[in-house]
């Protein structure tokens, strides 16, 4: 505009990295879901070597890679973490996490244990939140009655889990996942936010 002078714009706080952890089956995807449905937060779409699952859309759910182009970009530099669960490769894309953070809203990484130690052990600043399970029948129960899993593999997810609970003391925020919507809201008040 002439003759007016530019006002120059305040830059928007950037969001936190909230790095979402704990079992397989204790309830990651449903409190991330819950915190979704607020616009302050955003998830980072995870890349993957497994097939898709029904109804998941590539871009949308994960990122959907063949072995040798994921092994291609971990040697780009392309994930912020990435790690081997139950023979299948999993990562988080860099720019992708970026871009949310620098928009200000916070950025949820649904992450297994071992790829929460790896962001920490390379000195990514973020809260690291462990969902626990309100007991280990439960967490039994919900892997069997999702359904997605053959019985083999809830057994292998099952036989990880006194490995991953000896971690969560390494994390900032245990939250026991009794009650979805209870969790979902303690830990949105840990980054300051309360869920509409």
């Amino acid at each position: 505009m002439t003759g007016a002078h530019a006002v120059p714009s305040t830059p928007s706080p950037r969001g936190r990295l909230v790095v979402v952890s704990g079992p397989s089956g204790v309830g990651k995807t449903a409190v991330i879901d819950r915190l979704l449905l607020d616009p302050r937060f955003s998830r980072a779409v995870t890349a993957t070597t497994r097939a898709p699952r029904a109804g998941e859309k590539d871009g949308v759910d994960y990122v959907f890679l063949p072995r040798d182009e994921f092994s291609k970009r971990v040697e780009a530099g392309w994930f912020l973490e990435h790690a081997d669960v139950y023979g299948r490769l999993y990562g988080t894309p860099r720019a992708h996490a970026e871009a949310i953070l620098a928009s200000g809203r916070h950025c949820l990484l649904n992450i297994d244990v071992q790829g929460a130690a790896t962001l920490r052990a390379a000195g990514v600043v973020a809260l690291y939140v462990f969902l626990v399970p309100p007991s280990l029948s439960e967490l039994e129960r919900r892997l069997r009655d999702r359904g997605l899993d053959s019985a083999a593999a809830v057994a292998d997810r099952l036989g990880a889990v006194d490995r991953e609970m000896a971690q969560a003391e390494r994390f900032d925020l245990r939250l026991v996942n009794q009650d979805l919507e209870a969790t979902a809201r303690r830990l949105a008040a840990a980054v300051g936010v309360t869920l509409r």
